[in-house]
């Protein structure tokens, strides 16, 4: 009868708070006794088992920009060993306060707040490169900051939480701004080539560095009109005779003095098109070359070091 009785209070404790039956004493944990910060103490094993996994077993509640969610603490990597706790309280003195033993995996923690960066986080927008303005210069479309989950302090509150049984409050999820990697204020060199005055115009980003006059192409060979960039960058050039019928005779003309690109070449995504150095400096401020851009030696080589390959340039008709 007693065996029978005994059933009856173990199956009935899943189900709620079991009364022993009248004439059986079970185990019950000492008085002020708590349990990862849960008051067990008074009650059967269990009783104890009910309380802590109810506790414990809670959604840890998040929240940001007007979002709410909870995730099961199984989800985030947490286990709990309720009846290994109990046992260990029930041999407890009184008012002892024992910690629950628990298991949290910080990796699920870290995969799930990866998550979270991927759900809330937003990547910055650099500055891009329209084109020019009516008056010439570079236009962008402006850069737009990002923003991240902070990720090592999510971790933390979210490992804090866990081994909380205090779950009625919400976590704020962390973020953090993420700058823009080019902005137009840092958007590096561009050239701006003015066929009609023989002008070109260094830009970093949307600042005008340096102006220099030039030489752009004789009517019967005019420079090109486009956007285009840098492809090529070289120090003391061999002169090699384009495929045209002006220089079908023409021999190559090593390095040195009086070769017709100076000391630098900086080519362009357009053939046998270039900026260069000239050792025909009275050249300079005519439409007198044959298609390229011509400086003065020491402002082509001043030039080269500013730019790179990739610099766009763009070469208008003004």
């Amino acid at each position: 009868m007693i065996h029978r009785l005994l059933l009856v209070v173990l199956v009935s404790a899943g189900f709620g708070a079991a009364v022993p039956a009248a004439g059986v004493s079970l185990p019950t944990v000492p008085r002020g006794v708590e349990v990862g910060g849960v008051e067990v103490g008074g009650l059967i094993s269990v009783q104890a088992e009910q309380r802590l996994a109810q506790a414990y077993g809670r959604p840890v509640r998040f929240h940001f920009g007007g979002q709410r969610w909870a995730a099961d603490p199984a989800r985030l990597g947490a286990s709990y060993d309720v009846r290994a706790s109990v046992e260990r309280a029930l041999g407890a003195r009184r008012g002892a306060e024992l910690p629950l033993e628990m298991r949290v995996d910080r990796e699920a923690v870290r995969r799930y707040v990866r998550r979270l960066d991927t759900l809330h986080g937003r990547k910055a927008r650099d500055a891009e490169l329209l084109g020019l303005t009516g008056g010439f210069t570079p236009k962008f479309k402006e850069a737009k900051p990002g923003r991240a989950v902070d990720r090592p302090v999510m971790v933390r509150r979210i490992m804090r939480a866990l081994r909380s049984s205090f779950r009625e409050g919400q976590l704020q999820l962390r973020v953090v701004p993420v700058a823009p990697e080019v902005t137009p204020a840092d958007y590096g060199p561009i050239v701006v080539i003015k066929r009609g005055s023989n002008r070109l115009t260094l830009f970093d980003g949307a600042r005008t560095v340096r102006t220099f006059t030039i030489a752009t192409g004789a009517p019967e060979f005019p420079t090109p009109l486009g956007d285009f960039e840098i492809v090529v960058k070289e120090r003391d050039p061999t002169w090699n005779p384009p495929a045209s019928d002006w220089a079908k005779d023409a021999e190559p003309i090593p390095p040195g003095p009086g070769n017709p690109l100076g000391t630098r070449w900086m080519g362009l995504d357009v053939y046998a098109v270039g900026i260069h150095g000239t050792p025909d400096a009275a050249s300079l401020g005519y439409s007198a070359s044959h298609g390229c851009i011509r400086m003065a030696i020491p402002e082509a080589e001043w030039l080269f070091e500013q730019v790179e390959v990739g610099t766009p340039v763009y070469i208008v008709s003004a």
